[in-house]
């Protein structure tokens, strides 16, 4: 017996069939730790909630251009100290209260009071003084000119914050956003969901779920059965081709800001002395790991500076490649028998898969490693804040951060006046010819100083359904931005 259906009903069902998928599932390699990006170092956090849940007064585009956030417009004195913001109408946290200019002022004397845990206080270093001028305006006041400072505001560690909300913060993250917080099942995912009463454009997606899968092979088997709509920074880059080469997918790989590094504990014998530090240098094989660990996936630096950028300075042959040099060098040091050192290893797979090759090539010169597998959490209290590491390795992902060198506190310690006064000039100049005349000498001091070993700026891979639209190619900043994010049928 045939069916027949009257033709309102075959309409019906074919809508329905066709109806827009609203929801996505997309997974990362690292877990935050917590969910506040004004407390942490962790990109991870930023990679979940930047752009999505939380706001700065400036944001990144993703070509690494300084867009308007949660200020509309703003006015800088001829002195360049003075910054009024104008901010935006009508922006309500996710608790329904409202975003004001207390909001600004709580947020930035937070992240510059003495006790501030934020993990780039230095980008608030230069303000003097922020004063509520009526609740749509704010003025921030500088102590000296920063060429830098709206770049320095659309930094994860800038976003607004609300005092109400800040001693839950860590679990609980209620920012201005798109899409609001629901739901973190630790070890597993996070879900977010669309925020109805958000002040601009509402985003396609009405829910997302970031999955974490920290094992490359887990989220190869994760992404070819389709359990995830998409992986962004897929772990397993030897998996690529595969991907290519299946029409249920497509696969952008792009550029980032992660200057990955052996780092270096600069006071920490024998690092102190800086032919030591070069001999590590020449003992690595930057393309054997590019090759090894990432499956020709990165671009070789030889300091601490994104090659994308137009102030990029080549500087890779100050470091090339030469065991023969890094022995004599080792001998010069009085180490001609070599010495034993910790390696200190957070998750990421170029982390522990470029670990294995470093601790070879290192081997062959006579320095042995004592090799420390850390979960992210581990990493940040040993080797971040704690200190305590020889080696490790690390991607620096945020923007333009040359200036971490002029930290002497920050985690290789790395201690050159030169290179703060240099740093605290540039700050003040706005010139771009005179700026990029700087920034070159500091790439060059920290290549002269072979302050660490430069490897590779990070490539950024993200695979996903052939169907998805809007997700970043390149990540100016980790973030995974889904405002823009939608599906094609």
């Amino acid at each position: 017996m045939t069916l027949r259906l009257p033709l309102a009903a075959l309409l019906l069902s074919g809508t329905a069939a066709l109806a827009q998928q609203t929801d996505l599932t997309i997974a990362l390699q690292l877990e935050p730790p917590h969910l506040d990006p004004t407390s942490a170092a962790a990109g991870a956090i930023d990679s979940v909630l930047y752009s999505n849940v939380f706001e700065g007064l400036t944001r990144f585009t993703e070509t690494g251009a300084i867009a308007a956030g949660l200020a509309e417009r703003w006015d800088i004195s001829e002195d360049g100290t003075v910054y009024t913001f104008e901010l935006r109408e009508g922006v309500t946290f996710h608790d329904g209260t409202a975003m004001d200019a207390e909001d600004v002022k709580f947020t930035l004397d937070r992240a510059r009071a003495e006790d501030s845990q934020n993990a780039q206080k230095a980008l608030f270093a230069g303000i003097s003084d922020v004063t509520v001028i009526d609740p749509a305006t704010v003025q921030v006041t500088l102590g000296q000119p920063d060429g830098n400072f709206l770049f320095n505001m659309a930094w994860g560690d800038a976003v607004i914050v609300a005092p109400e909300s800040i001693e839950a913060i860590k679990t609980t993250p209620i920012g201005t956003g798109p899409f609001k917080f629901d739901q973190w099942v630790q070890g597993d995912r996070i879900e977010l969901s669309q925020f109805d009463g958000y002040w601009g454009d509402k985003p396609a997606l009405t829910e997302a779920t970031f999955k974490f899968i920290s094992d490359p092979t887990a989220a190869f088997a994760a992404m070819m059965a389709q359990d995830i709509d998409a992986f962004a920074g897929f772990p397993a880059p030897e998996n690529l081709p595969q991907f290519e080469a299946d029409p249920r997918f497509k696969v952008l790989v792009g550029s980032t800001e992660g200057e990955t590094i052996l780092a270096m504990n600069n006071k920490q014998p024998p690092f102190d002395d800086k032919r030591v530090r070069e001999a590590v240098a020449h003992a690595i094989d930057r393309q054997a790991i590019i090759d090894g660990a990432m499956f020709g996936q990165g671009t070789p630096i030889g300091t601490h500076f994104a090659p994308h950028n137009p102030d990029y300075v080549d500087l890779t042959e100050k470091s090339q490649y030469d065991p023969e040099r890094a022995t004599q060098l080792l001998a010069e040091a009085g180490l001609a028998d070599g010495f034993t050192t910790t390696l200190k290893l957070p998750p990421p797979s170029y982390a522990r898969r470029g670990g294995e090759i470093i601790a070879s090539q290192l081997r062959a010169v006579g320095i042995q490693t004592e090799i420390t597998n850390l979960e992210w959490a581990q990493w940040l209290e040993e080797v971040f804040r704690g200190k305590d590491f020889g080696l490790t390795i690390v991607s620096h992902t945020e923007p333009f951060d040359i200036g971490i060198y002029a930290r002497p506190d920050y985690y290789f310690q790395y201690d050159n006046p030169d290179f703060q006064a240099l740093m605290t000039t540039l700050t003040a100049t706005t010139d771009p010819a005179k700026r990029h005349e700087l920034v070159t000498q500091a790439q060059t001091i920290l290549a002269d100083d072979y302050v660490n070993g430069y490897l590779f700026q990070l490539a950024f891979p993200t695979v996903m359904d052939a169907r998805l639209e809007g997700l970043w190619q390149n990540a100016p900043t980790q973030a995974t931005d889904l405002t823009g994010v939608r599906w094609t049928q």
